[in-house]
């Protein structure tokens, strides 16, 4: 295995990290559509605190999508493939949410702004949820030949691992949502959103709980990096912890927002341990899809190396100026210092 595969594994990992990151709150706001907004004039605030920035953040998996055909082109067959449904289900919910936030703007009428609106509520659950499925399904072991094809059956993808993988994923992000409401916007939202995470935070332990232990019985992680999956799920268990003190007996803002965003950077920062110096699990050990034999040519790896290095920073640092351009903090429809 050489350094370059070693060094595009990594850089897929943050890729995906960035994308469930950013994203992540904002399908935490999509879903607050419904579950925490009132009026009218709360679900503009919703709208505009990621108004600026959703697009771009769904940037981050159009990336990690294009890296892994890239770096990686027998995974990325394997995986597409093998996994057509479920991904053709989150593209499909990735495609109404996009479009909703921009049919929502030109209804003539409440009515019809608020149907969009449930569309955004609608496929900002579903999106998660079935990422989180996915994830999960990887890594859990997949009837899988030594081509790499799958011949999955329903009950190779919906398992309890899957299905809890999916609640936790989808519960992160609204979780996360609620903290970027209490870091943006200034209202009876506001309130609302620290009054569910008061009652969510307990809950999404206990889930991080299970999936642990489901995680022993479903993966080989214990048996093969017992060390780092102990040291990662501690680091779970520690953010939400953290998080959970800091926003209701501290009330503090920017770091339940950052700690929250941390459980979903270290849930994929697990999966990729957990899969390393694979690809993708088979339940024949033999079969499984390795790294090494994967990957494109080294050449095509040096020359996307110097094109991540040159394109990423610049990414990057089109964010961070976004960010502090739309920093300042939303009620209803007005801006306030």
């Amino acid at each position: 295995m050489s350094f370059l595969q070693i060094l595009w594994f990594v850089l897929i990992a943050i890729l995906w990290s960035g994308f469930f990151f950013l994203e992540g709150y904002d399908f935490g706001i999509g879903m607050q559509f419904i579950f925490n907004s009132r009026n009218q004039d709360d679900r503009e605030a919703l709208y505009e605190s990621i108004g600026p920035h959703w697009d771009a953040n769904e940037v981050w998996l159009i990336t990690a999508g294009g890296a892994m055909f890239a770096a990686f082109p027998y995974w990325y067959a394997s995986l597409f493939s093998g996994f057509y449904l479920l991904l053709f289900i989150v593209l499909m919910a990735l495609i109404y949410r996009g479009v909703s936030f921009e049919f929502r703007e030109h209804m003539p009428t409440i009515q019809g702004s608020q149907l969009w609106e449930r569309f955004i509520a609608i496929s900002s659950f579903i999106a998660p949820f079935f990422l989180g499925m996915i994830f999960t399904a990887t890594v859990s072991g997949m009837p899988m030949d030594a081509k790499g094809n799958l011949s999955a059956g329903f009950f190779d993808y919906v398992t309890p691992f899957t299905l809890v993988g999916g609640i936790a994923v989808t519960l992160m992000s609204y979780v996360h949502g609620l903290n970027y409401t209490r870091l943006r916007i200034i209202g009876d939202i506001r309130t609302r959103a620290m009054a569910q995470l008061k009652v969510l935070y307990p809950i999404l332990l206990a889930g991080e709980a299970l999936f642990a232990i489901l995680l022993f019985f479903y993966t080989d992680f214990f048996q093969t990096k017992l060390l780092w999956t102990l040291i990662i799920l501690v680091a779970i268990v520690l953010s939400t912890v953290i998080g959970w003190y800091l926003t209701v007996n501290k009330k503090k803002e920017v770091f339940p927002f950052i700690l929250s965003g941390l459980t979903l950077v270290e849930v994929v920062i697990l999966i990729f341990v957990g899969l390393f110096p694979r690809l993708m699990v088979a339940n024949n050990p033999l079969h499984s899809l390795k790294i090494i034999n994967a990957s494109s040519s080294p050449y095509t790896l040096k020359v996307m190396s110097f094109v991540v290095l040159t394109a990423l920073p610049l990414t990057l640092g089109y964010q961070i100026w976004s960010f502090w351009v739309f920093r300042k903090r939303i009620v209803a429809d007005k801006v306030v210092e």
